[in-house]
């Protein structure tokens, strides 16, 4: 890959994180600012960022590298799962549910969207929404679990996944694909003025959450080591998954990329609201965040060419 370009991606990206981080200093963005633009994020900018990664010329090979692009992902929240049964079982049960639900659940909701854009294009952005379906199921499940006393219901599992914005994003999207409908020239104007708000908007929002934690704070033993789960050991047993299931390049670059993304924020979210450690999880999330900055990188690098 261009290393040129991906150090251009990666500065463009980690300077809108400035941005945010700035934006988040000078209170322009406060925090009911940030839950709007995080909703802002997830119902509108992001399901049009998929349908408009759907606007392109029907290929029924697409379909095929889609199901075993689906199959990785499930293969490797399984694998996941099988690792949060005995990886944490020396921590405290506070900082045990967040290490067993950051191994589950990346920022590749955030911050994935737009490196697989950045870096594949629309195809690399339809394939990385293919692949996190298996993540969203596990998220909503098993992956709350760990902080709730009570399980939600299937029927509310079910219900959470399946109208998903972004998974009815991928509905739509698959469907236009499907049919090569023609639509309205307004209609794929407006999808893809708002899909191309993606990564920016999504970069401030990862800035605000850098912005409240201090700095020098975010360094300990667990968070790194952590961080060298998340960022390396993890993308590697996805590659080595993608090699056995024959993915081509695109599609397991994807695949790296998407498991290689830091701890989502919604690690610190759910520590906070159920009693578990928050502060914990919050630098966690952060330190993670700003070492993705270089891991990223690193895997465009070594990653077979398209």
């Amino acid at each position: 890959m261009d290393i040129v370009r991906l150090g251009n991606l990666q500065l463009s990206l980690f300077l809108m994180i400035l941005i945010g981080l700035v934006l988040r200093k000078k209170n322009i963005i406060d925090e009911p600012g940030k839950r709007c633009l995080t909703d802002v994020v997830v119902n509108i900018i992001i399901p049009c960022n998929i349908i408009k990664s759907c606007l392109m010329p029907f290929e029924g090979n697409i379909f095929v590298t889609c199901s075993r692009i689906l199959a990785a992902g499930a293969i490797l929240q399984l694998i996941f799962m099988g690792l949060n049964h005995f990886l944490f079982n020396r921590y405290p049960d506070t900082r045990k549910k967040v290490l067993q639900y950051g191994t589950l659940v990346s920022n590749s909701g955030f911050l994935g969207y737009p490196v697989a854009e950045g870096v594949y294009g629309s195809l690399g952005l339809f394939y990385a929404s293919v692949f996190l379906i298996p993540l969203r199921m596990v998220m909503w499940s098993v992956g709350t679990s760990y902080f709730m006393a009570s399980h939600m219901s299937r029927r509310q599992v079910l219900q959470k996944v399946l109208t998903h914005p972004c998974l009815i994003g991928v509905y739509i999207g698959i469907l236009i694909m499907v049919t090569q409908v023609h639509l309205p020239g307004f209609l794929t104007m407006t999808i893809k003025y708002i899909g191309n708000c993606n990564a920016a908007i999504t970069m401030f929002i990862i800035g605000t959450i850098l912005a409240d934690v201090p700095f020098l704070t975010i360094f300990n033993r667990d968070s790194f080591l952590y961080s060298i789960l998340r960022l390396l050991l993890l993308p590697a047993l996805a590659w080595g998954v993608s090699a056995a299931l024959h993915l081509d390049a695109v599609a397991t670059g994807i695949a790296v990329l998407m498991t290689g993304m830091p701890a989502g924020a919604t690690t610190a979210i759910f520590a906070a609201r159920y009693g578990s450690d928050a502060p914990f999880a919050t630098k966690l999330t952060v330190l993670s965040t700003v070492l993705s900055m270089f891991t990223i990188l690193f895997w465009c690098a070594v990653l077979p060419e398209p």
